[in-house]
């Protein structure tokens, strides 16, 4: 069973489990973004253009969040070519299954997380089982901390892909922000991460590294005097020590359009 046949087959079967108690309606939008990125093994830069799609919805148990990029750049080195790449995150509630508070301080609730991530061109396939802290911070939607357990089920180099790796373990924050200020709608949101050193099936160590990806935009569609909560626009800045475990790191602004469905 080749690694797209498997991906699909389990997904389906959490799709299923997460249908059982009925889902909400959530929130979809595509994002476009323009700017120059860096070849960790090269260590060189290229125009990217970067398409993602994006879905966050609550359910009755608790939430889910997913993305897909689509990055294509303008160099011919077998990095970013046309590659896709996604991650998925369904959560259990403790407090939604409880039907209780089950938080403690200004934490308002803990979560089970589980989580695939899935990347075409290297044929890296990684399980994230793990837990939510769900944090009660004025002016934040959420801010959410995650820690999880990374297992690789990659392919290898055997199969075309990047060296699969033993487990490791990421530690991720994440956050929704909004505010008005002189008569506009500014949203601040993105996540951090710090992602553990692992060893690849060759006995190579693969460095531990932060990624950070906040993004600033403004509501555009309300300056231009339509609906609302529909086009945004700004940036996102990419600051990415040890970029996939390499040596390399990369600092670099990106222009950002947001169309929310």
């Amino acid at each position: 069973m080749n690694l797209t046949r498997r991906l699909y087959g389990e997904l389906s079967a959490v799709l299923l489990l997460l249908a059982a108690p009925g889902t909400a309606a959530g929130q979809t939008e595509f994002q476009l973004q323009l700017g120059k990125l860096t070849n960790p093994f090269t260590d060189t830069r290229h125009g990217t253009t970067v398409v993602t799609f994006q879905n966050a919805a609550q359910w009755s148990w608790g939430d889910h969040f997913m993305f897909f990029d689509y990055t294509a750049d303008g160099g011919n080195d077998a990095f970013n070519e046309k590659d896709l790449y996604g991650e998925w995150y369904p959560s259990l509630s403790l407090g939604k299954i409880s039907g209780s508070r089950v938080g403690l301080g200004p934490i308002r609730d803990f979560a089970l997380l589980g989580g695939v991530n899935y990347g075409s061109q290297a044929k890296v396939l990684k399980y994230t089982p793990g837990f939510r802290a769900s944090w009660d911070i004025p002016g934040f939607i959420f801010l959410n901390t995650d820690f999880a357990r990374l297992v690789d089920a990659s392919s290898g180099v055997d199969n075309g892909g990047a060296p699969a790796t033993d487990n490791g373990w990421m530690f991720d924050v994440n956050w929704l922000a909004t505010w008005e200020m002189l008569g506009q709608t500014f949203t601040f949101t993105g996540h951090a991460e710090y992602i553990s050193a692992v060893t690849d099936e060759f006995g190579d160590e693969v460095r531990a590294w932060i990624l950070a990806q906040p993004q600033l935009t403004v509501d555009v569609g309300r300056i231009l005097g339509g609906d609302g909560g529909r086009l945004m626009s700004g940036i996102e800045y990419q600051y990415w020590r040890n970029k996939l475990g390499t040596g390399v790191s990369e600092s670099a602004v990106q222009f950002l359009v947001v169309w929310r469905l």
